[in-house]
């Protein structure tokens, strides 16, 4: 896929809302809220329970307590567009509109929950750090993440300068073009300026957010896509690369030359969430093998007529690019399967409560009754 096919025109409304995304189709969505009284605002940043709103009137402080906290898929989050309360102390968010994209992994805790990274964005920068062995199976993790958001995601190679060899440089670009199927990948110097014009012409026709692990470079990308020192960088470990989380929060900031950038903290553990489609778009050359199988079912492991396996054998398919597609399809449907058996139990837990009050409201009944 070119760069020039996701170049976006900036929005042509005066709206003050218009650099953050404020769109027709928001203003639409908003017409109930508006008469009652609220305000739109985009979720700039959260912090326990509060989050920052950007409004026509500038920036507020607003509690997120009306919005369903107790779901952690349905809170309020970075990028949300929100219906704010114009005064109050506190002021209110007193709901957010429907999201277009939204990003969620899996957490690491025995219930399987769910967690919303960002939502409304249209491009997700996959930042890989070139000052370290390149981890093609991390890729498409992150990859199977952002397919799955509905957002575009593309592949951003940083520290680039490191690589001084230009047949070196283009070789890594190609071993990362062959793990992302129809994702632009472009090698980037922040320090060096290299790759910045064409990225930031990608990024301005919307809302950003940017992805890796911690070290990878993102806060030095995002301080040379603003075009100041706005996010705090820290070294990176020499041995293996990694840093520490310079970033803690998700922050969402303009962009100089349009659109939206939401930082976020670097991500150890990258769990999928019920990310089937993300997963077989990553590996859209297996999916389109498979459709030859002889079996509809075809595991792909030792069933006869299998074209996967037939592409391994002859080297049109990499081994380890299935058993990647693999280990992610099993991944996915563990986390299908909790999610639904922990459906199942708090479905059970309800009718239970239910019951349990049907109970207690009939044996008040007759005890009036004696």
């Amino acid at each position: 896929m070119s760069f020039s096919s996701l170049l976006g025109s900036s929005s042509s409304t005066s709206h003050p809302l218009a650099p953050y995304g404020w769109d027709g189709d928001w203003e639409a969505e908003f017409v109930t809220y508006a008469e009652q009284g609220l305000l739109p605002g985009r979720v700039v940043r959260v912090d326990r329970g509060q989050c920052d709103v950007v409004t026509g009137d500038g920036v507020m402080r607003a509690d997120t307590a009306f919005v369903t906290p107790h779901d952690p898929l349905r809170v309020v989050c970075t990028g949300d567009w929100v219906a704010v309360e114009p005064a109050g102390n506190p002021r209110y968010v007193r709901t957010y509109l429907p999201r277009r994209t939204a990003f969620v992994r899996s957490t690491s805790s025995k219930r399987s929950e769910g967690q919303i990274l960002a939502a409304n964005v249209d491009h997700a920068v996959v930042a890989i750090s070139l000052a370290v062995e390149l981890d093609l199976g991390r890729i498409e993790r992150f990859l199977a993440l952002a397919w799955e958001s509905g957002a575009q995601p593309v592949v951003v190679l940083t520290k680039a300068d490191l690589v001084v060899d230009p047949v070196t440089l283009g070789h890594l670009v190609q071993d990362v073009e062959t793990t992302a199927p129809g994702v632009p990948v472009l090698p980037v110097s922040a320090a060096a300026g290299d790759g910045l014009d064409t990225l930031t012409a990608v990024l301005s026709g919307g809302t950003t957010v940017l992805l890796g692990q911690s070290g990878a470079g993102k806060s030095t990308l995002a301080n040379a896509l603003l075009g100041e020192d706005v996010m705090d960088v820290q070294a990176t470990r020499d041995m293996d690369g990694k840093g520490r989380h310079t970033t803690t929060t998700r922050n969402l900031l303009a962009l100089p030359g349009g659109g939206v950038l939401i930082d976020t903290p670097g991500l150890r553990g990258v769990g999928l969430w019920d990310a089937e489609s993300g997963v077989g778009q990553v590996f859209s050359e297996i999916e389109e093998l498979a459709a030859d199988c002889r079996f509809q079912d075809c595991a792909h492991i030792a069933e006869p007529g299998c074209a996967v396996l037939a592409a391994v054998e002859s080297g049109i398919l990499p081994e380890r690019r299935l058993d990647s597609y693999r280990k992610l399809l099993r991944e996915n449907q563990r986390i299908v399967a909790k999610t639904d058996a922990r459906a199942r139990a708090e479905l059970r837990k309800d009718w239970k409560r239910r019951g349990a009050e049907g109970k207690a409201a009939m044996e008040a009944k007759r005890g009036r009754w004696h």
